[in-house]
């Protein structure tokens, strides 16, 4: 069995796109995972598959939420080891005071090769945005509604992203390894 964590994208936050994470577990679950937890009401899931040469597909759980729940949610599937590699190797952890404030960004795919314009690093600080191993590390420190990197950023990639802050993505290494 493999280990893999699963993001989805823009699920119950405010009213919008709400579902029950017993609704979500059983969505897994009825595709044949194992072992399958969320952490939170934000659609994070922990969950096993076989190892039988096919990985999971996020198209196909996508298309089986909608069908449970009739919510429309992208969804970023990471093995295991790459989520915990991912979390280990933030190169500013040491910077950040508060693990709320400080925010992993997964992508699906590549990022570009040249990266978009953003705010340089005089403009943005006390703030800290470093893209390293194909993500993107942020540090917050007056919190995310306060940040001066501007949404149109994250769009610009031209890529699906989805971001989760340090404590989440603390949880869930502890789940992955657990």
């Amino acid at each position: 069995m493999t280990r893999w964590v699963a993001l989805l994208r823009g699920i119950n936050v405010g009213t919008a796109k709400r579902i029950a994470m017993a609704d979500l577990r059983a969505v897994f679950e009825g595709a044949g995972y194992t072992g399958v937890r969320t952490l939170l009401q934000s659609g994070n899931v922990v969950f096993d598959a076989p190892d039988d040469g096919t990985e999971p597909s996020a198209d196909a759980l996508e298309s089986a939420v909608h069908t449970a729940t009739g919510v429309t949610a992208r969804m970023l599937l990471v093995p295991g080891d790459d989520f915990v590699a991912a979390v280990k190797a933030n190169p500013i952890a040491a910077e950040v005071t508060d693990l709320s404030r400080g925010f992993i960004t997964f992508v699906e795919g590549e990022l570009p090769a040249v990266e978009p314009d953003r705010p340089g690093d005089d403009d943005l600080a006390p703030e800290k945005l470093v893209i390293s191993g194909g993500h993107i590390y942020q540090w917050c420190p007056d919190g995310l509604t306060s940040t001066r990197i501007p949404a149109k950023y994250f769009r610009s990639l031209g890529v699906t992203v989805t971001q989760r802050n340090l404590r989440t993505t603390s949880k869930l290494v502890d789940m992955v390894l657990d």
